[in-house]
């Protein structure tokens, strides 16, 4: 495991290369039966992928607060894996944020690299706040709303 990272009071952001290719979290459940009962846990690929990035990815102290915004190129060993970045930000909590709920802007590319499949990624706080049905349209003044054609009389 990485050693702990201190950034301070103020985190501007954190990039770092996760090697490994990562599994689909919507394919890497299994069923078993466990005190008699069915339960899906994590394929071993993805139990791998886990330990795998949790040895690389680096852990900060404090974690990051508030809204985030996530980049990351997930470069795959060949064509077949569809782009899943789930278990990624699952693996990120408690390293480098409390909860994935924290991420509010995701831009996630595929890549495709047969010799090195790896994520490239980049958290940062997000600059701008989330969208929020109808905030915008409350917020605004009558000079700030859009002109509808009608004039007053």
């Amino acid at each position: 495991m990485k050693e702990i990272i201190e950034t301070g009071n103020k985190c501007q952001g954190h990039s770092f290369i996760v090697t490994g290719e990562p599994a689909s979290k919507s394919n890497s459940r299994r069923a078993v039966i466990i005190k008699g009962r069915m339960a899906f846990i994590k394929s071993k690929k993805a139990l791998d992928y886990v330990k795998n990035f949790q040895i690389q990815c680096p852990r900060i102290k404090p974690l990051m607060e508030g809204n985030l915004e996530v980049e990351m190129t997930i470069y795959y060993a060949s064509r077949r894996p569809d782009l899943d970045e789930s278990v990624i930000l699952d693996c990120m909590q408690k390293f480098l944020y409390s909860n994935d709920r924290q991420v509010k802007s995701k831009i996630i590319h595929w890549g495709l690299s047969k010799s090195n499949p790896r994520a490239e990624i980049e958290v940062r706080p997000l600059k701008k706040p989330p969208h929020e049905e109808g905030a915008s349209m409350s917020a605004r003044t009558d000079r700030e709303m859009p002109s509808s054609g009608r004039h007053s009389t």
